[in-house]
């Protein structure tokens, strides 16, 4: 593969292109047609409270911050919230999910497994992608909790909050509040069992205030370097972390596959803990991908779902032909390790029948997870007749599985990335996934607001010297434009000239996003001829957001 670099590439509108220049992309900067997407009016009083606080989100989390450590976020101080606001989160039972990557989609799958079954379900998740009420469901349909409940429970106890913001020096976080917020209202509607995704790590995270008696089980997906220096600097420790929402005598489900060592972390501190352990990786689990189809212009995934365990539970369950809308085979993984804790809580006394668990899993669907927008979408972005995939991968691992999923999907289509990350990611071995797993013809890179901020913001040109690094660990061969050779070339470039590099792929970097996916677009309109070609949107939920909010803006 060659790589062809230049400091930006064609003109916002391809209908107007005729002699633009690769500069152009640089000076357009960003567009108030992909600004982040408002929250509702009736939450302006709500949204100014929680701006006020330290939001870990937005400015990057402390070395050490989720250990359990001296280091590590004091989880008394959100214990004396809670008692403020009367212990909550002792009135309902709760699955607490932690790892990695994976927790989303597998407390979604769960959640709507319980929800199939008539259960009253309280979902807390994070991040957010359009408004921050996707954090938390309620009730029997899954749908965000509304602007009014939000804000007639905020005023109801901001004089809780604000004294024990003071009580703590202004220490609380926003992740904080808004778990407590979260915990309060799944008191308050009452709600039969409650999915709680931890933020970071677990141990310290501020949702592990749940004691045994409360937790129905925990769930660990995977375990990978993200957060490494937050997590204590080693996978080893990484583990440790996300163990720490083990309780006693309540069973652990693991998702993995995990390195041995790091499994038996885990299930070392389940078995100091009394607790049976289930894994989705056993080998009598044979889940299958059997093929892709589509119904109702989307695809879906075609699976078997056989899930047999022997060690602490016999759990034994059949699903043929399962049509999951979340793709790949790591959605598999989640939806068999949402499916185990679905079958621990069965074997618990709750009533959960087979038909509940198809129909849940089934039904589920995720914002920003291997989402493909529909041609009414498409050309509402201007992009008409291509295919655009939108997936908040941010990790090697993510990165890994996306890659997978697309060839999956699509087998080898002509394939062009739009990539925006945040700080503190790897930005080498992400793009070191992509640049191996194929042919690309064009990668742009951007940038994107990390929740509403920019100080974690990776700027465009970084990125872009970052995939050159990956490229060159690969032994690709490389044109960019800080060459002599090649920088008259690249200065004097035309769009119509952007034939002559059929064969290499064209990194650019540039910050307007808009101005990248049309980019991206006239690339992939010149190169596939008659083939579709597929815009694929990733490397933070943060592009994603951008993207969605343009289409409901």
């Amino acid at each position: 593969m060659k790589i062809l670099t230049c400091q930006s590439i064609l003109q916002h509108r391809p209908t107007l292109i005729s002699s633009i220049s690769f500069g152009v992309l640089r000076k357009l900067g960003p567009r108030r047609w992909f600004s982040a997407h408002s929250e509702e009016p009736e939450l302006k009083e709500l949204m100014e409270y929680m701006d006020s606080l330290k939001n870990y989100e937005k400015v990057g989390v402390p070395k050490g911050a989720g250990t359990d450590s001296d280091d590590g976020f004091d989880l008394g101080r959100m214990r004396r919230l809670m008692e403020r606001l009367g212990n909550p989160q002792a009135q309902f039972k709760a699955v607490h999910i932690a790892g990695t990557k994976g927790k989303g989609s597998t407390a979604a799958f769960l959640s709507n497994i319980l929800r199939a079954e008539g259960y009253s379900v309280g979902c807390y998740s994070s991040p957010h992608i359009q408004t921050i009420r996707e954090r938390i469901s309620l009730g029997r349909f899954g749908e965000p909790v509304s602007a009014k409940t939000l804000n007639c429970l905020f005023l109801q106890i901001k004089k809780i909050l604000d004294q024990a913001i003071e009580h703590e020096n202004g220490r609380i976080s926003h992740f904080e509040i808004f778990t407590a917020m979260a915990f309060t209202l799944f008191a308050r509607e009452n709600v039969d069992i409650a999915v709680i995704e931890a933020g970071l790590g677990g141990a310290r995270d501020a949702t592990n205030i749940i004691s045994s008696s409360g937790l129905a089980a925990s769930v660990v997906t995977t375990i990978g370097e993200e957060h490494l220096a937050a997590l204590g600097g080693s996978l080893e420790s990484i583990a440790m972390a996300k163990s720490g929402i083990i309780k006693h005598g309540c069973p652990l489900v693991l998702g993995g596959p995990f390195l041995p060592h790091i499994e038996c972390i885990l299930r070392d501190k389940a078995l100091t803990m009394s607790s049976p352990v289930v894994s989705a990786s056993d080998a009598g689990n044979q889940s299958t991908i059997k093929g892709i189809s589509r119904m109702n212009g989307r695809p879906y995934q075609s699976c078997d779902l056989v899930i047999q365990t022997e060690r602490d539970f016999k759990l034994f369950l059949e699903l043929l032909d399962v049509k999951l809308c979340m793709l790949g085979s790591h959605q598999l993984q989640n939806a068999a390790t949402a499916t185990c804790a679905v079958l621990c809580l069965r074997n618990l006394g709750w009533r959960i029948s087979d038909g509940s668990i198809r129909a849940g899993l089934e039904h589920t669907f995720l914002l920003g997870r291997s989402q493909i927008l529909t041609s009414k979408e498409t050309e509402a972005l201007g992009l008409r007749g291509t295919t655009v995939l939108l997936d908040g991968a941010h990790t090697k691992e993510s990165a890994n599985a996306l890659v997978k999923t697309i060839k999956l999907t699509f087998g080898k289509p002509p394939l062009a990335l739009v990539v925006a990350m945040a700080s503190d990611k790897d930005h080498v071995g992400f793009a070191r996934e992509f640049l191996s797993g194929g042919e690309l013809e064009a990668v742009l890179l951007t940038e994107a607001d990390i929740a509403g901020g920019k100080s974690r913001t990776t700027s465009a040109s970084l990125l872009r010297d970052c995939w050159i690094q990956a490229s060159k660990e690969l032994g690709i061969d490389i044109v960019h434009d800080g060459m002599t050779k090649s920088r008259e070339v690249f200065n004097n470039l035309l769009v119509c000239s952007t034939s002559k590099l059929e064969n290499g792929t064209i990194l650019a970097a540039g910050s307007s996003l808009m101005a990248s996916l049309m980019a991206t677009n006239q690339i992939l309109r010149e190169r596939a001829g008659n083939q579709s070609g597929i815009i694929v949107v990733t490397g933070s939920l943060h592009i994603v957001s951008m993207v969605l909010a343009a289409l409901s803006g």
